[in-house]
């Protein structure tokens, strides 16, 4: 069941469909980087006792927190949150693709082809890169662990 104070509207009424008509009709790297502020604008802040240190990813520029909460039917809810407008943009679309999935499926996703596709994998900076695939990294290592 999901966590109230951790529910958020990515993979849910916000799809990868809806993320990639979205990016699409942005040619710019601006245009898509004001996607990404009001994508983390999208995304409630976790309340400060689910902002760990187990919770937190170490490998980032900024600091983000990731969980999981495994639902009965199997699925992943995945949240998190970070201090950073830009991560947390980043973060919404790693959300959206793995919201309500298996840990088959979340193992299973390129997020890399996800930011391809979105025009976004030449645009973000080497070091949020090593952020991105830091978070991703993680999220498979706690969904492998259930």
């Amino acid at each position: 069941m999901t966590n109230i104070t951790t529910q958020h509207p990515f993979g849910n009424e916000i799809t990868l469909d809806i993320l990639l008509n979205d990016f699409q009709k942005s040619k710019a790297w601006e245009e898509k980087y004001r996607q990404l502020i009001q994508l983390s604008r999208k995304l409630p802040a976790l309340p400060n006792e689910l902002k760990t240190s187990e919770k937190e990813i170490k490998g980032c520029e900024n600091k983000v927190w990731l969980g999981v909460e495994l639902n009965s039917d199997g699925k992943y809810h995945v949240y998190g949150d970070s201090d950073g407008r830009i991560v947390k943009g980043l973060l919404t679309i790693i959300l959206t693709a793995v919201e309500n999935k298996t840990a088959q499926e979340i193992a299973d996703i390129d997020m890399l082809a996800i930011f391809e596709q979105l025009g976004l994998a030449n645009q973000i900076s080497q070091s949020r890169t090593d952020g991105v695939n830091a978070i991703i990294a993680r999220l498979k290592s706690l969904t492998s662990q259930y």
